[in-house]
């Protein structure tokens, strides 16, 4: 822990602990008289009391595994933070799981962080722990702590251990996508698919590869949001339960050093935290939830700039779907500490971190480096540039995200005839149709599933080979929507089209047999219509955006923005702009 406090810390008085946002009752020595009496029926003593209140939410849920080993992290968090004296206090909040939230995860994301900044609020605490890993967790709880602005800090809880089913070792969800496509195309028969499906998730945990889950863990280390070493270890290890008590640890330091989570997060570590993003092969999503983030900060991210940040950071993790390792082999080849190594020269390495050291100076103190083949040198990487690569067209004008390091070489330059389905349920009608008019040259084009469309943005743009491709032994086609994919899946996908067609975007004016060109080396999806056409096209049919009457789905499709404001809700934002990130 810090032993002198920041240049970046605020001079303030001593944390507050029960003292801190008093019920009013228009009589504070009431309100605290109260307050105590109440938790001494709990069996609370005077002393543990006047100690610092430190939060943790708890997002343990029958329905959410990747988070079913979070009773045991409280065990360990909570040893933590009495062994530094603070005073645990655990509170609940909304809990999200990709596969068991309909109609998307991402459609709860923010109402988590509004449960998440507004429950940190109303409760006395003199800094919290945000105990997240299933997709949206991560992102929904720094914007909400964010917003909230306490000292914060995150403790993921980490990916689930490889299976193994007939010899081959496997792991959720790059491999789920892989059988599912074999069993699709005839390749694998029912029997075997049900014999998979019980190897795939071995224990609790987060996806073991590089999906939407592992690439926040990595990218909220790399911000400096969570211990050194904080983002690899396997949910089911005892270095998982030794990072939570280092975590609770640092929640009391923090809470006595009073610092905040504007003094971690800034310009600085939001850049670094792309960086990795490029440098991991992460997810797609990562840059939809990035940008949410930034925007609570008060930053826009400049796509254009993205894109040239990641001409020059070569994907250097050799993990599925981009590579071939999992994130217990990321682990055991020394993590975050070995990445950032290679990243040096491209960081900014004067960024703080919870520890109120800097990136650079933490990343010193990691220790000796060893030999491994998990991630690569600078000068020898898996990948000649990022991950990720923004497109820009008459089809996006506000941009596209393609994730080039899991696309088919042969397809990154492509034109092709537009097979076009209008929303998700036009596709679960016909693209299995024995009669659907298509080839493997063209180009599926999915609309509707947009952050308004369906609602949510829902993770639909991971569109299947229709099947009677799939049995001809097709395996990638050139595939376009506005909406995601997870971060676990692979091919020539072109996601987050922008603006989405349920607003009016150019892609809702596609049709069936249009010519569509994608040139990932000139960064271009264009649908190859002139633009009167697509003129007359919007006036003859008029786009009616989607409405509802009441509750949180009014609130939603009333107020989210577009991908490349990341799908926040606009007055979740922060009030006064401080510019673009990265910065030019």
């Amino acid at each position: 822990m810090s032993e002198k406090n920041s240049p970046h810390e605020k001079a303030s008085p001593e944390p507050e602990g029960m003292r801190g946002g008093l019920t009013n009752y228009g009589d504070t020595g009431f309100s605290l008289f109260l307050r105590k009496a109440f938790i001494k029926g709990a069996g609370y003593t005077d002393d543990a009391l006047q100690r610092p209140v430190i939060g943790i939410t708890n997002t343990g849920s029958a329905y959410n595994p990747c988070h079913g080993n979070v009773p045991q992290l409280l065990e360990a968090l909570k040893r933590g933070i009495l062994l530094a004296g603070g005073l645990p206090m655990e509170f609940p909040t909304i809990s999200i799981h990709e596969s068991f939230s309909q109609p998307t995860s991402m459609f709860m994301r923010n109402l988590m962080s509004m449960d998440t900044e507004e429950m940190i609020r109303a409760q006395p605490m003199d800094a919290v722990v945000l105990i997240g890993g299933c997709d949206k967790t991560v992102p929904a709880q720094l914007m909400g702590a964010i917003s909230a602005g306490i000292p914060a800090i995150q403790l993921i809880t980490g990916s689930m251990v490889t299976g193994a089913h007939r010899g081959e070792r496997v792991g959720a969800c790059t491999d789920c996508r892989r059988y599912w496509g074999k069993f699709r195309a005839g390749e694998v028969t029912a029997q075997e698919i049900a014999e998979v499906n019980d190897r795939l998730v071995p224990s609790v945990g987060t996806c073991a590869v590089m999906g939407t889950a592992s690439t926040m863990a990595c990218v909220a280390e790399a911000m400096g949001m969570t211990v050194p070493g904080g983002a690899t270890p396997p949910a089911v290890t005892s270095d998982r339960m030794r990072v939570a008590e280092q975590t609770g640890a640092q929640a009391v330091e923090m809470a006595a050093r009073r610092r905040s989570i504007d003094q971690v997060l800034g310009a600085q570590s939001i850049e670094n935290g792309l960086r990795v993003l490029l440098a991991i092969g992460g997810s797609t999503n990562g840059i939809v939830h990035l940008a949410a983030i930034a925007g609570r900060l008060g930053f826009d991210i400049d796509l254009d700039a993205v894109d040239r940040m990641g001409r020059e950071t070569p994907v250097l993790l050799n993990l599925k779907p981009s590579g071939e390792h999992y994130m217990e082999d990321f682990h055991r080849a020394g993590g975050m500490a070995t990445l950032l190594h290679e990243l040096k020269p491209l960081l900014h390495l004067d960024a703080m971190t919870v520890t109120g050291r800097t990136l650079g100076e933490e990343m010193e103190r990691a220790g000796p480096r060893f030999a491994q083949d998990v991630v690569k040198p600078l000068g020898a990487p898996i990948y000649p540039q990022g991950g990720l690569a923004v497109l820009r067209g008459n089809l996006a004008p506000g941009g596209a995200i393609i994730k080039q390091s899991a696309a088919s070489a042969a397809l990154m330059e492509h034109e092709g005839r537009a097979v076009v389905f209008e929303d998700a349920s036009d596709m679960a009608n016909r693209i299995d149709s024995d009669d659907l008019d298509v080839h493997a040259d063209d180009v599926i084009v999915l609309k509707r599933i947009g952050p308004k469309g369906a609602p949510g943005m829902p993770e639909a743009g991971y569109i299947p080979i229709p099947k009677k491709l799939a049995r001809a032994g097709v395996k990638d086609m050139v595939r376009i929507s506005d909406g995601r994919m997870s971060g676990t899946a692979f091919g020539t996908i072109v996601l987050h089209v922008t603006p989405e067609a349920a607003i009016g975007g150019p892609l809702a004016h596609v049709r069936n047999g249009d010519r569509i060109r994608l040139s990932v080396a000139n960064r271009e999806i264009a649908l190859l219509v002139d633009d009167e056409e697509l003129r007359r096209r919007a006036q003859a049919n008029p786009v009616t955006v989607p409405t509802a009457s009441r509750g949180y789905h009014k609130l939603f499709l009333d107020t989210v923005t577009q991908a490349d404001k990341g799908a926040d809700f606009d007055f979740l934002r922060a009030a006064e702009s401080r510019g673009a990130v990265p910065r030019k």
